[in-house]
């Protein structure tokens, strides 16, 4: 009877840490969150210059071949590409000269003709177009933490909730609220944007997330069905090995390295190309590629299951 009290008070003392822990977590998301609006819409962003390869590569103008470009701002609560907060803060902090130096934005249709994908800078194009940006900053560094606080919250659903039906209404009630919020702060004016990672795409991601792990759940865990999700378990047991190679661009680096004639003639282009073609879509063949990757990687992740060789930190 003594043991039986020792442990109910035990498990009492351990959902009330875990509750404490919790709402730690939730007070630390919306602290960031409000620092993040703060200084996005807050902070007043100034001209600034950044140097370029000039046309005149000769030594008599002292510059070396590089001239100064002046990008015109002067306001605060910008969200563009070339005047937001996010990049002001990097460039004070971190330097222009450690800023990624070919950002997304060089893809939209005022810097590239082949918009939304990479190109020729189109005539008239605006000079930040050439100009460096980090889509992970400081600012987008914090945001991305609190998707971090978003995953832990789901991860205290399945220590305090031990009803499999439970665990999944959490999770879809608390998805569900996110994508709502979501909505409603893109349509207050904060944009879905992944290189500044706003609050909205934040919401957004973190909602979706949410639906996507309550249907699995309730595929593998409840209705025990596993074999539709058999690739991505594999891919899942070697994550940190497809994260490196893939996501971190070192495999396709290196087919590129193998080309015909021309750099452009590569396996993986000629691929993307091919698969455009066959759909008469840039988009759809785009897509096709996409998925014909990320199938590879979970044959990949196969082979290496059943060699039994796991890379893990």
């Amino acid at each position: 009877m003594c043991f039986q009290k020792f442990n109910v008070n035990a498990k009492r003392k351990g959902l009330a840490c875990l509750n404490s822990q919790s709402a730690k977590a939730r007070i630390v998301a919306v602290v960031l969150s409000a620092m993040y609006i703060a200084l996005l819409l807050g902070v007043y962003v100034p001209n600034w210059e950044f140097e370029i390869l000039s046309s005149d590569s000769t030594l008599s103008n002292g510059n070396f071949g590089l001239q100064i470009e002046t990008v015109h701002c002067g306001l605060r609560g910008n969200l563009g590409p070339p005047c937001n907060a996010v990049g002001f803060i990097d460039r004070l902090f971190l330097g222009k000269k450690h800023l990624y130096q070919n950002p997304v934005y060089k893809r939209t249709k005022e810097c590239s003709i082949n918009s939304p994908d990479y190109g020729p800078l189109p005539p008239n194009s605006p000079q930040w177009c050439l100009a460096p940006f980090d889509p992970e900053g400081i600012l987008s560094s914090v945001m991305a933490a609190v998707t971090c606080f978003v995953g832990l919250q789901f991860g205290h659903v399945i220590i305090h909730f031990k009803s499999h039906m439970k665990r999944i209404v959490m999770w879809s009630m608390s998805s569900l609220v996110l994508l709502v919020f979501a909505c409603v702060v893109a349509i207050l004016g904060m944009p879905l944007s992944k290189p500044l990672y706003t609050l909205s795409y934040t919401f957004l991601t973190g909602g979706a997330s949410g639906i996507a792990l309550s249907f699995i759940y309730f595929l593998v865990d409840v209705k025990n069905i596993r074999k539709p999700s058999l690739l991505l378990q594999w891919m899942g047991m070697n994550a940190l090995f497809v994260y490196v190679l893939a996501a971190g661009e070192l495999f396709p680096a290196a087919l590129q390295g193998f080309y015909w004639r021309t750099p452009s003639n590569n396996l993986l282009n000629l691929t993307e190309s091919f698969l455009q073609t066959f759909f008469h879509s840039r988009k759809w063949g785009t897509l096709a590629f996409v998925l014909l990757e990320i199938l590879f990687w979970c044959f990949v992740s196969g082979f290496l299951h059943l060699k039994g060789i796991y890379f893990i930190l």
